[in-house]
């Protein structure tokens, strides 16, 4: 039987190479987005023409949320598969960035998350088993200068997974963390500005950091050997495949810049935790 999918973000970038190739292996994907029928109708028209069933779900909207899980559940019954894709980013100097503007990403890139989340889980416990994927990042691990705040939303995605995983385990439920690298989608030309221009110009030279290192991601997603995009819908479709119970907790795809390293490092230490805990049954997926 084929696994009823839902992607949130599924307009551009990863989330729509995702539901396309996802729908290349026959599963019936529900691709939602914001404004389906507006400023994303192309996106939204060529996912539908593709053979996805095109929903319209903002994650920063609870009502948005449940419309969009109610459209699901009354055309295919449940959801096997959850894969929380959307985000914004944001880069340039941590100072000069407002209070809103963090609480807007977070808003989207955490608070989203948990509330799609919170919305697909019962269904799955009551099922007694489901898949929920979210989309970090290797900023999750690693630290860029300048990425600090969209870093400290996927360090926070990164804690709530884990929490997530051990949470549900024993419902049949599992929860998997896919961290990409810098690739070129349209999240970098979308990505936030410091709106303290005054502050960014008081520090000087490294003010200028941000635009330079842009330039330099651009000039790598521009050449010959450029990362592909469609590396993390693969790294999905793989993930889904993969039995119950033998889904690796995290898969680094592009250059880890050492975060491989710091999953393997950290790997053991929560092990140790959660035996400390007496929490180890819940390292170990209860399947139905």
């Amino acid at each position: 039987m084929s696994k009823i999918i839902l992607i949130t973000g599924a307009s551009t970038g990863f989330g729509h190479d995702t539901a396309l190739s996802l729908i290349g292996e026959g599963y019936k994907v529900f691709a939602s987005m914001r404004d389906p029928l507006g400023k994303n109708s192309v996106h939204a028209q060529k996912l539908t023409a593709a053979g996805a069933y095109v929903v319209e779900l903002d994650v920063i909207n609870e009502q948005s949320i449940e419309q969009a899980i109610q459209i699901v559940k009354d055309q295919a019954g449940h959801i096997d598969v959850l894969i929380n894709n959307a985000g914004i980013a944001s880069a340039g100097v941590t100072e000069a960035f407002s209070t809103e503007q963090m609480v807007a990403l977070f808003d989207v890139n955490v608070f989203g998350v948990h509330r799609v989340i919170r919305s697909v889980l019962p269904m799955m416990r009551e099922n007694k088993k489901g898949l929920i994927i979210n989309v970090g990042s290797i900023l999750g691990r690693v630290t860029f200068p300048f990425f600090g705040i969209y870093g400290a939303s996927k360090y926070a995605v990164e804690a709530l997974t884990d929490s997530l995983r051990y949470e549900v385990s024993q419902f049949g439920v599992d929860v998997a963390l896919v961290q990409p690298s810098a690739y070129p989608t349209d999240m970098y030309g979308s990505a936030q500005q410091p709106l303290n221009t005054d502050c960014v110009e008081s520090y000087g030279d490294v003010g200028e950091i941000p635009g330079a290192m842009f330039s330099s991601f651009m000039s790598m997603f521009e050449a010959a050997d450029a990362p592909k995009p469609h590396d993390i819908a693969e790294a999905i479709v793989e993930l889904i495949k993969t039995p119950d119970g033998q889904r690796p907790a995290r898969t680094v795809v592009g250059n880890s810049f050492g975060s491989e390293a710091i999953n393997a490092a950290v790997a053991p230490i929560q092990n140790t935790v959660m035996q400390t805990l007496g929490l180890g049954h819940l390292e170990v997926l209860k399947k139905s």
